[in-house]
């Protein structure tokens, strides 16, 4: 009965959802699952643009998994379809909770609510009505665990082969699935088993890792491993400044796996009191708000109680300490692997009331935060069908990512590149929280702005929140808008210089793509000039940096090339080219052979530019 019960809540919690709409990550994963239909084995060689930028799906920081589950459903329902797609994803829910449950009979005299803790949780409630890999992976992380504790215990063989098939699993869909070994292992010598079969399985999700690479790099002739560490570098994420905030984020998150109620019932004795009150209080010099210093101080005291030898104590210790290893963005959900230990360890040292009033508390909050997260990205699907008439009158550029991204898309509007020419009458569709500069002038012709009456936020335009990154605090308490979406339409433009300097303000008008205010460029600059009343020599004026590989520089005017130069070394250099003066207006696009970046800056850069214009 306890088991049905437990399947039961758990429907309770995905039923309502069942139309979440597409969220987060999710379009990245379905479009793996897209390219998956035309090359089944390599779902993660999908490209699309991220940020402006074009990026190879081999660099993502996830297996093939995800994208192979949603594309067999994908060729079953034959399009992307929320409410099938999230009653299928519902089973990971259920799996998840079965293997806590399992778990929480061999480790807690409370088991039930140990396994009711476990389902409150916030990102395990929120998260797990998405097509992220979050929820898939936490299912097999469990799985794995729960089967290989039973067949320790049981001397099964089969509750062997079935853990190592879901760390197989795991591994195929998170790489964080290697830490699997030490925990498993640790269990084993816990036991003092000896019993090499079970020894060899703590090693299948490495080892499935390395074989999935192994196979990419024989039949792609790139190794993900090597391309996801491009990325980490060309974005600057693994920069100390970002490591740092995502471990104060990691922190906070801890505190609220159970409710802060039950972690100070269950946790607050003797003088770790002392030790989480000068946490507490060196945090509030840091940031002052209560929600931030209270969930450090309350972190502290779950990190002082849990510390041991024992295996529960060893699951929470590894997984934290290599999330604060390898994860760059402080997420909620990232620590769902250790909701489970957490949650027992917690039901352990409490009583039954302050059990019951935890969980209410825990689950209300939870809900709550899901209602607005669904509240968040349903604003963005019905602005999308909004905009279905203009998107089929005018092409559109889509200068945002999520949700919003996806639902735009499927009208037929198109992602807008970093370095994209706008022409006057097409249409750009933005969302402040993640949107391009846009270099041109232009007039709205729709705006929403997101702002849920529940004052809760996972995140939002001040970005105090570090739910899903970015942020410090576990949510925001407050009603200030999640985002401001706009589309506005491109005006014809009526240039007035003859020549600009990039740094200059009043250039910013004339720049159509590719060239910043610092006077860098990317591997395409186009500017608009106003042509001179009578015919001159065009000049670009160039400086290339001893660090940059650009040598090859071509000019064209209005398409046409009209001066091309090679260049032996860095340097400062100027070319120059006749230009009739016989319409009112010419582009002139600089394009160089070879681009750089450096650490913490996204763009792709060429050469500086220091002027263009007419003598």
């Amino acid at each position: 009965m306890r088991t049905l019960a437990i399947i039961a809540i758990v429907l309770c919690l995905r039923l309502p959802f069942l139309n979440q709409p597409v969220q987060g990550d999710d379009p990245y994963y379905l479009a793996g699952a897209e390219h998956a239909q035309i090359d089944p084995l390599h779902p993660s060689h999908a490209k699309y643009l991220f940020q402006g930028d074009l990026v190879d799906m081999r660099g993502h920081p996830h297996g093939p998994l995800d994208s192979w589950i949603l594309a067999a459903l994908l060729a079953v329902v034959g399009d992307v379809r929320e409410v099938p797609f999230h009653l299928f994803y519902s089973l990971f829910s259920i799996l998840a909770a079965l293997a806590m449950w399992s778990l929480a009979r061999r480790f807690s005299e409370r088991p039930f609510w140990a396994t009711l803790l476990f389902l409150a949780v916030p990102a395990f409630v929120v998260n797990g009505n998405s097509f992220e890999a979050d929820l898939p992976f936490l299912a097999l992380w469990m799985t794995a665990i729960a089967l290989f504790v039973k067949a320790v215990d049981e001397n099964s063989w089969l509750a062997l082969l079935g853990a190592a098939m879901a760390s197989v699993l795991a591994a195929l869909d998170a790489y964080q699935a290697i830490f699997l070994t030490p925990i498993l292992a640790w269990y084993l010598f816990e036991r003092r088993k000896r019993w090499p079969l079970a020894w060899s399985v703590t090693l299948a999700a490495p080892a499935a890792i390395l074989a999935w690479q192994m196979y990419e790099r024989a039949s792609s002739g790139a190794l993900p491993a090597a391309m996801l560490a491009g990325y980490m570098q060309t974005y600057g994420l693994q920069a100390l400044a970002n490591k740092a905030r995502s471990a104060t984020a990691l922190l906070v998150h801890s505190a609220w796996i159970v409710s802060p109620l039950i972690v100070v019932a269950a946790f607050g004795r003797g003088k770790r009191w002392m030790v989480a009150a000068v946490a507490a209080l060196a945090a509030a010099f840091y940031d002052p708000n209560p929600l931030f210093w209270a969930s450090i101080g309350c972190a502290v005291l779950l990190f002082l109680a849990c510390a041991g030898k024992k295996f529960l104590n060893v699951w929470l210790f590894v997984f934290f300490a290599g999330a604060l290893a390898i994860f760059y963005a402080g997420s909620a959900r990232y620590l769902l692997p250790i909701a489970a230990p957490v949650a027992i360890l917690a039901a352990r040292s409490c009583g039954t009331r302050v059990l019951a009033a935890g969980f209410a508390l825990q689950l209300a909050l939870s809900i709550a935060l899901a209602i607005v997260n669904y509240q968040h990205w349903n604003a963005y699907r019905q602005f999308a069908a909004s905009m279905a008439n203009e998107i089929v009158a005018h092409r559109t550029w889509i200068n945002a990512e999520w949700g919003l991204r996806w639902y735009l898309e499927s009208e037929g509007a198109l992602p807008m590149a970093k370095d994209q020419a706008l022409q006057p009458g097409e249409i750009v569709v933005s969302s402040e929280l993640a949107s391009l500069p846009v270099h041109a002038p232009v007039s709205p012709i729709a705006q929403m702005e997101i702002r849920p009456a529940i004052p809760l936020r996972l995140i939002a335009l001040d970005r105090r929140s570090g739910y899903s990154a970015g942020g410090i605090l576990p949510f925001e308490i407050s009603t200030a808008p999640i985002d401001r979406v706009r589309a506005d339409i491109v005006l014809e433009r009526k240039p007035q210089l003859t020549d600009l300097d990039p740094a200059d303000p009043k250039a910013a008008s004339q720049v159509i793509a590719g060239l910043f205010p610092d006077r860098w460029m990317t591997d395409k600059a186009t500017v608009l000039l106003k042509s001179p009343d009578r015919p001159t020599a065009l000049r670009v004026a160039i400086y290339i940096p001893p660090q940059a590989p650009a040598r090859q520089v071509r000019m064209l005017v209005d398409g046409v090339l009209a001066a091309e130069q090679t260049f032996a070394s860095p340097g400062a250099y100027t070319m120059s080219a006749k230009v009739p003066a016989d319409q009112p207006s010419i582009t002139v696009t600089i394009e160089v052979d070879k681009t750089f970046s450096v650490p913490g800056d996204q763009r792709k850069l060429g050469v500086i530019v220091t002027k263009i214009g007419f003598e």
